[in-house]
């Protein structure tokens, strides 16, 4: 009781019951910490410019595209000026409501990359550590709920109308339609083939070796290349062209619809670009002996 009343005086009197003292100076160091941390800290910006920097030479081109703009928008409004310690769950929560719903992937991608940062810049031997940007029961449950997903297949060409298909866009101009049929040939991913590379193509073998930043799996992926697809090739390497096996008129990487784009043209928007792998897949079930294992290797790990 006694040692009650002398931690509650008022400031200044002494013998007057009032503020805790105590407490009034335990804030006082808080404060000074934080402004210490605020000063000595880099800013979540800062760190995320750090991390992009560290691992530019190894993303590809929709990953350069992504990271930063994605940030940039969603995250540093929100959070950019604080520090690591001073980011809250809270804060996350704030940023990631308004496109939990609407924009689920994005989302999903700017929360995962907000939680890579600051694990990033936080003492491995912290085991108090929580990291604000986890998605856990708490932020879970704040969110808004989301619909459940519609499983959506991908509409295949039955692989007895290819052979027809490939001798219209044989005849189809445009690098786009070039594109079209070499990811057919190949039985490869969109993405794979937009950004696939000249320095990825050895003429020597036959192959197109994908880094596994662009695979599914994330392994490399060596490619066998057919006389016709090393022909569209031979066609695209004139000699002028960049880095970009199949660029835009701009130089530019091609956006994921240009192929659609092309079907559509064809008369063939009921079928998605995509769904020739599983083109591919019955054709190689029904019509070869080759066993499941070499089968899913030959549609590069899996649909």
């Amino acid at each position: 009781m006694a040692r009650d009343a002398a931690r509650l005086r008022v400031k200044g009197d002494r013998s007057a019951p009032g503020i805790d003292v105590v407490q009034e100076k335990r804030d006082a160091r808080e404060k000074a910490k934080a402004v210490e941390i605020k000063v000595t800290l880099p800013t979540f910006e800062q760190c995320a410019e750090i991390y992009i920097r560290e691992h530019w030479s190894t993303w590809s081109t929709k990953h350069r595209n992504q990271w930063p703009s994605s940030l940039k928008r969603y995250a540093y409004p929100t959070i950019g000026k604080l520090t690591v310690p001073e980011t809250k769950p809270s804060h996350i929560y704030e940023l990631l409501r308004p496109i939990w719903v609407e924009k689920r992937e994005t989302a999903n991608r700017v929360r995962g990359r907000i939680e890579t940062i600051i694990a990033k810049n936080v003492d491995v031997d912290d085991t108090d550590f929580r990291n604000p940007a986890e998605l856990t029961k708490q932020l879970r449950e704040k969110l808004p709920r989301r619909p459940k997903r519609v499983m959506r297949h991908h509409p295949a060409l039955p692989y007895a109308e290819a052979s027809q298909f490939m001798t219209g866009l044989s005849a189809a101009g445009g690098t786009a339609a070039s594109m079209l049929r070499f990811l057919i040939l190949t039985a490869c991913r969109t993405n794979e083939v937009v950004d696939a590379r000249w320095s990825e193509i050895d003429r020597a073998s036959s192959t197109w070796r994908i880094p596994g930043e662009r695979m599914k799996m994330h392994q490399d992926h060596v490619v066998p290349l057919s006389d016709p697809a090393l022909a569209i090739l031979d066609k695209m390497h004139n000699g002028t062209q960049g880095e970009l096996i199949f660029p835009n008129p701009d130089d530019g990487m091609f956006s994921e619809n240009a192929m659609l784009a092309v079907l559509d043209r064809l008369g063939y928007s009921h079928v998605t670009v995509h769904g020739f792998r599983s083109t591919f897949a019955t054709w190689a079930e029904e019509c070869t002996e080759y066993t499941d294992g070499v089968r899913e290797a030959s549609a590069v790990f899996g649909r």
